[in-house]
């Protein structure tokens, strides 16, 4: 005799058929009985095995949305903000730096690169 349950008498740690599982956790759809049981396979997921049938909580299917959320990429390259700026005063040039003067335009630093290669070139 199966009983009749209402959403407000299930509580987070009351157990659940993987489909009654699917049906209040994931209302929107979106989530199978099948894709629960990749979880459970990929150990994301803790089930219960009682008389031979799955069960879960939505407890434990909070757990799991936990180790499955996607960490935000941090940039390989570019500007580091985090990163502390250096003194005025600094001997060393940072690393990646070209070298030129630190007022040259972009154009001028280009016209010094192209000056030295000329004359390390030679004639041929």
């Amino acid at each position: 005799m199966k009983a009749s349950l209402s959403i407000a008498d299930i509580g987070p740690n009351t157990p659940l058929r993987l489909a009654e599982a699917v049906q209040i956790a994931f209302p929107a759809g979106g989530m199978t009985v099948s894709g629960l049981r990749r979880e459970i396979a990929r150990k994301r997921l803790t089930v219960e095995l009682i008389a031979g049938k799955q069960f879960t909580t939505l407890e434990f299917i909070a757990e799991m949305r936990k180790q499955c959320r996607v960490q935000a990429k941090v940039p390989g390259c570019g500007f580091d903000q985090s990163a502390e700026p250096r003194p005025e005063n600094s001997k060393s040039d940072p690393p990646g730096s070209s070298g030129t003067a630190k007022n040259m335009s972009a154009q001028d630093a280009l016209q010094h690169k192209l000056q030295r290669l000329k004359k390390s070139s030679g004639s041929t």
